[in-house]
């Protein structure tokens, strides 16, 4: 039986994925493109993502989420110089989430740990955590798409393929397992 934890870690290991899958598909000028002059471009919200992940995952037991030394709104001015420096950056963040987690047992999920002064069990903490990055890296794929248009490689079910999908699924034993297993 899968734990909690771990369908937690493989969750945030999807989501990471995604991210990695959108990268690849653009070159860093299209990581920068910003739609609107108020809107973030993948470079911004990447570097808002690392953000919050060193600040919150860092010493996550222990000391509040929202780290004094953070500076939340620089995270919003784009000054990655090349792909590299946003990946590097990027796995940084993702990083020290998973280092944390695998600090993490069951009996710390009761725990309760403060973002902003506000207390959370670590399970109410990680949800948080993983619904807001869900949030942003949908918005990382979505203006991936926008930029790629037609030559976008879909990262889930392309359109039209939902019957041949489900037949490829539906043609294997029940069990249980991860739906990332099959990615």
């Amino acid at each position: 039986m899968i734990s909690y934890l771990d369908s937690v870690r493989k969750q945030f290991e999807y989501y990471k994925s995604i991210g990695d899958k959108t990268f690849e598909q653009l070159s860093f000028e299209e990581l920068k493109i910003q739609f609107t002059q108020d809107s973030n471009s993948i470079s911004i919200i990447v570097k808002h993502l690392v953000g919050n992940m060193l600040s919150r995952w860092t010493n996550f037991l222990t000391e509040d989420g929202e780290k004094e030394w953070r500076q939340r709104d620089k995270e919003f001015i784009d000054n990655y110089s090349n792909k590299e420096d946003l990946f590097n950056s990027w796995n940084k963040g993702w990083s020290c989430l998973f280092n944390t987690l695998d600090a993490i047992n069951n009996n710390d999920l009761n725990h309760i740990v403060y973002i902003r002064n506000q207390g959370h069990t670590v399970t109410e903490a990680l949800n948080r955590q993983m619904m807001h990055y869900a949030y942003h890296i949908g918005q990382i794929v979505y203006i991936g798409k926008l930029v790629k248009g037609k030559d976008w490689k879909s990262l889930s079910i392309s359109k039209g393929e939902s019957k041949t999908y489900n037949q490829e699924k539906f043609a294997k034993d029940k069990g249980q397992r991860h739906f990332t297993e099959d990615l």
